[in-house]
């Protein structure tokens, strides 16, 4: 017997978690085996090939809201998760202080410094290599895990402060006039360039290549460097020094949240919003005001809606009804379910295989491109899975 035929109101309805005053209904999937007599269910790669889409509502740069339709909650939650956890950056791990005498302690700058996201060139990123573990104090082992210019990036800051010219004599009382400091170069400590005030930025980094980084990391755009330079690190008076060396190593945010890629990675489910009478004149702007801005719109009836024979337009040309414009913009408040003239009015819900990602990058990544580099993680998972089964069965 052939398949039982679901009509497409049918289908919808099936896929709507209802979202009430006070509670949630329908809210696990039915779209499994023996659920619906007649119907087949069963998952095939050609039916989720033909259904399965992307749909991006924004792309900049640093941030990115797409939709994920017709995808189980089980896989977009792993997208999130490996966007979270599983991408690797660069980051700073290990803090040599040769001189600190400003009034943050060693131990906090270490810990300021290590939050600091950084870029570089994409292909020097996928060039360097994991830091090895050092599992033993075996001194041939601490040779073998001694820091490379394939798997550690160098760093430098090393700044002075002092007084400005005749800055310990005026009247003046603003640090950007009466301080400056001495940013010293990352080739020579006789070279330095003098900036006013006593505020240390990020953008004071140097970056020190080794080895074949100069071809990896190359100038300008791809050096190893802060993503925002003005991120504030310290501050300083006359005669005290900042002087550090930072080992930056490559790492996923399971190590450690400083290697997450994103600032946030989230998901929503899209939401409905379903008009069953009409809501006409001063009801429809209440209503159009008990959501965000842009959801519902306000539009005329029509002649022919007025014409038409149980519309309940009848009579009604040219007043203002309420439509639904832009779910997308509905944050679910549920605010118009408590006015009494909009009960049974209205069926509020989410669609349940629509999920509305928001991804905002640290800047090492281009904020589309961090989904592509979640799906390849994804697929190089579920290769070795497959790959240790067969072995397994071989076995």
């Amino acid at each position: 017997m052939a398949p039982a035929e679901v009509s497409a109101g049918e289908a919808r309805r099936r896929k709507i978690v209802g979202v009430n005053a006070e509670t949630v209904t329908d809210v696990t999937s039915t779209d499994f085996p023996g659920h619906y007599p007649g119907e087949d269910h069963t998952w095939s790669l050609e039916r989720f090939a033909e259904n399965f889409s992307v749909q991006y509502h924004k792309s900049l740069p640093h941030e990115a809201v797409f939709s994920l339709i017709n995808i189980d909650a089980s896989i977009a939650n792993a997208f999130r998760r490996i966007l979270i956890a599983e991408i690797p950056t660069l980051a700073i791990e290990t803090v040599f202080v040769q001189n600190n005498t400003s009034i943050v302690q060693d131990e906090v700058f270490a810990a300021r410094l290590g939050l600091v996201p950084l870029t570089g060139a994409r292909s020097g990123l996928d060039w360097l290599s994991y830091v090895a573990k050092n599992p033993t104090d075996d001194e041939q082992d601490v040779e073998k895990t001694a820091p490379t210019d394939k798997d550690t990036v160098v760093l430098r800051l090393h700044v002075e402060c002092e007084w400005a010219e005749d800055g310990n004599k005026s009247a003046e009382t603003e640090p950007e006039k009466i301080y400056q400091c001495k940013v010293y170069n990352k080739e020579n400590e006789e070279e330095f360039e003098t900036v006013k005030g006593a505020n240390i930025y990020a953008k004071y980094m140097r970056f020190e290549p080794a080895g074949r980084q100069d071809a990896e990391f190359p100038e300008p755009d791809g050096l190893v460097r802060p993503v925002n330079p003005d991120i504030l690190l310290t501050k300083m008076r006359p005669g005290q020094v900042v002087d550090m060396q930072m080992h930056c190593v490559k790492g996923i945010g399971a190590d450690h949240a400083k290697f997450s890629p994103v600032a946030t990675a989230t998901y929503r489910l899209l939401p409905t919003i379903d008009i069953m009478k009409p809501i006409l004149g001063d009801d429809a702007r209440k209503f159009a005001r008990c959501f965000p801005k842009g959801v519902i719109a306000l539009e005329s009836v029509t002649v022919e809606e007025s014409d038409s024979m149980g519309s309940e337009y009848e009579g009604r040309v040219g007043e203002k009804k309420a439509v639904v414009a832009d779910t997308l913009k509905d944050t679910v408040s549920r605010e118009c379910l408590r006015h009494e003239e909009f009960k049974g009015n209205v069926k509020l819900g989410r669609v349940r295989d629509h999920f509305i990602f928001s991804v905002e990058s640290t800047g090492q990544y281009e904020s589309d491109e961090l989904f592509l580099e979640s799906v390849r993680t994804l697929r190089a998972k579920c290769q070795r899975l497959k790959r240790d089964f067969m072995t397994n069965v071989v076995r």
